[in-house]
């Protein structure tokens, strides 16, 4: 079986090296999708939709490959967040979060361009946050850490101090479920294994 070139369709290093550390080795290549035309209210279709969006923008350009989107996004009380604006809103949203959990939802859409099939899979995770001083919040905010990430934290980063525990898949609040991407391998006929480097 010829293995193809596996394609991530996302700029985002936390996913890069979510991958390298499994083995894989992906090209890069970050789709830059207009988010904002996608407008919908159930966190789980709208982050499939968006990495469904972000994948298929790349596609064209690698005739035989895996291509992978994903996106992530943070839902409290029913309410969708993704990256905060500024840090005045990642002061607002963490005076929220803090003491409170949410879900993390992440959509993973796995394309393979040569047999012509796409799957696409939500995976959501309860993460429950610590209870924080306005000091540390203000002082986590300026790492401009949470500027970068959906929900406004990182997990395998800072952020990881202010949360208290996590119920369901740890690599999915990284921003992409590892065991995820090994069922959509599969289904696909392949292993994690034949993308080893």
């Amino acid at each position: 079986m010829n293995i193809p070139q596996f394609i991530l369709a996302s700029a985002s290093p936390a996913r890069h090296r979510l991958l390298q550390t499994v083995g894989i080795e992906p090209i890069i290549c970050p789709s830059n999708f207009d988010e904002s035309q996608i407008q919908l209210t159930e966190p789980g279709e709208l982050v499939k939709t968006l990495a469904q969006c972000k994948a298929e923008t790349v596609v064209s350009q690698f005739p035989s490959a895996l291509v992978m989107g994903c996106d992530s996004v943070l839902a409290i009380d029913g309410e969708i967040y993704g990256k905060p604006a500024d840090a005045e809103e990642a002061i607002t949203r963490w005076k929220l979060m803090q003491g409170n959990f949410g879900d993390l939802y992440t959509g993973h859409v796995l394309i393979d361009t040569s047999q012509g099939h796409a799957i696409v899979k939500c995976q959501v995770t309860r993460v429950y946050f610590g209870t924080m001083s306005d000091r540390a919040i203000q002082a986590y905010v300026a790492t401009d850490e949470p500027l970068k990430c959906a929900g406004a934290f990182a997990l395998e980063g800072f952020g990881s101090l202010f949360i208290e525990k996590i119920e369901g898949c740890h690599s999915n609040v990284i921003g992409l479920s590892l065991p995820v991407l090994r069922q959509m391998l599969a289904e696909l006929g392949y292993e994690v294994v034949d993308f080893w480097q």
